[in-house]
């Protein structure tokens, strides 16, 4: 099957010859998907499972609005940061509406989840209002806006038992690597996160449903899957019908023939099991790279963002995990002035990733989100205090990550092409095992895995050469 066409930005509507398109390709995909996702890699799932239900429907994605017949914007509530972003871009698209075409505007993501009717009321522009948990509806609700003037709103959630996760359409692109939903929604109630209240509970898929889904990717031309949940490694820990424990789910996809590689993300730590950390030894797909986050290095802020590890059992995974597999990556996520965090906790933290040596992090200030526990926890930290403990923390890895990156020139890596660089067209991009970038000059079919010599560092990723061995 032909992968789902992907139309490039064009420079403006009047610039635009119709004509020229595709008779084909107009014929099967007659409208125009955009889509813009702000937040985490569940964001971009779902964006991705968005474009694959309507594929069915007739669309092609776009990368502007400009000649869109669909426009949604993904949203994530996380962070305050996103949240004012997407009422911003909101606003933008409102022209679209207005230029005389018939396009529909939706609003999706956590936001969507979380505001409901309310947003619906404020962007009087959107036709339609969708969390997470209504993804699979999408098409039928994309139906009734453009069939008249109805505007639809559904976000509240689905009893566990009910949920069905969306199918994987037979019209989705073919991606080099792709995310496959194992669960979704959490069960931990941190108390700094809203996701609780945005993704509903946690509900679990089949493995058979897992695995029918990979071996679907990989039939169409995917050698990467990234298992995806919000505490990924929490799969299978209470067994029901149809699910196994997460290693051995793990074992199950390593199985798939003509797959090259395995991830997954996030991982909780206070569900690692010495079986989970021994996979990584045992199978050789799973790529030897894990984003584990930690969020603070003192046992005392963990406790108050309700995290269920200390720092001592945080460290003790990452011994474990280091002890599998010595080359082995770790990245983390981590967040700065939480409430009541004490200078003297910051450096707990600071003397944490002098530790553990993170490849990189995420890193963040304490943002006060309403309806999460943390907002009335004492004393608030200082807006400028927390900024300026980012910057200190994030210097400190700016170091410890060139360190890493100039370790790597000399060595040679397998390399998995994803497709061009987006910094530089001439250039091929891809990622080791343990998830760095390298960028190599020359136009490389995507999906190819490449013996690549590294020659230089840059500030966050790599350049390489293709690799000759001695005597070929």
């Amino acid at each position: 099957m032909s992968p789902l066409p992907i139309l490039q930005p064009e420079p403006s509507p009047a610039a635009r010859e119709p004509e020229r398109r595709d008779d084909f390709v107009a014929s099967v995909f007659p409208y125009r998907l955009y889509i813009d996702t702000f937040g985490c890699q569940m964001n971009e799932h779902d964006s991705q499972r968005m474009v694959s239900l309507m594929a069915g429907e007739g669309y092609a994605q776009t990368f502007t609005p400009d000649d869109a017949d669909l426009i949604i914007l993904n949203s994530c509530s996380i962070r305050e940061k996103a949240e004012q972003k997407l009422r911003s871009e909101a606003g933008k698209m409102r022209a679209y509406k207005q230029n005389g075409r018939k396009v529909v505007f939706a609003l999706a993501g956590c936001v969507a989840a979380q505001e409901g009717k309310r947003l619906l009321e404020r962007v009087h522009h959107a036709d339609i209002v969708f969390g997470p948990d209504h993804i699979g509806a999408l098409p039928e609700m994309v139906r009734k806006a453009r069939s008249g003037r109805v505007r639809i709103c559904q976000t509240e959630f689905y009893e566990r038992e009910d949920y069905k996760f969306p199918e994987l359409s037979d019209q989705a692109p073919v991606e080099v690597s792709a995310y496959v939903s194992v669960m979704k929604g959490c069960d931990k109630y941190c108390t700094y996160c809203i996701v609780p209240s945005t993704r509903g509970r946690e509900v679990s898929r089949t493995a058979s449903e897992i695995l029918d889904e990979v071996r679907r990717l990989v039939d169409k031309g995917t050698k990467e899957i990234v298992l995806l949940g919000q505490t990924v490694n929490s799969y299978g820990r209470l067994p029901r019908q149809g699910q196994v424990p997460f290693h051995e789910l793990l074992s199950m996809v390593n199985e798939v023939s003509g797959l090259e590689r395995i991830r997954f993300t996030s991982p909780h730590p206070a569900d690692f099991s010495d079986a989970q950390i021994t996979a990584f030894g045992e199978l050789d797909k799973l790529c030897p790279h894990m984003h584990l986050p930690v969020q603070s290095g003192s046992s005392r802020v963990l406790r108050a963002m309700k995290r269920g590890y200390t720092r001592e059992a945080f460290l003790d995974v990452v011994r474990r995990f280091r002890e599998t597999v010595p080359s082995a990556s770790l990245t983390t996520d981590v967040i700065v002035g939480f409430p009541s965090e004490t200078e003297a906790e910051f450096e707990e933290t600071l003397s944490l990733f002098e530790e553990v040596r993170f490849q990189g992090a995420f890193s963040f200030t304490y943002s006060e989100r309403t309806g999460t526990k943390a907002v009335d926890l004492e004393p608030s930290v200082p807006i400028e205090e927390r900024f300026r403990r980012l910057r200190v923390l994030q210097d400190l890895q700016d170091r410890i990550t060139e360190q890493q990156l100039l370790a790597k020139v000399g060595e040679v890596h397998p390399v998995l092409i994803e497709g061009p660089s987006k910094s530089n067209p001439a250039r091929s991009s891809g990622r080791t095992g343990t998830n760095l970038v390298v960028h190599i000059d020359g136009s490389l079919p995507a999906g190819t895995v490449l013996a690549v010599e590294i020659t230089e560092a840059l500030k966050h990723s790599l350049l390489g050469r293709a690799h000759v061995a001695e005597g070929v």
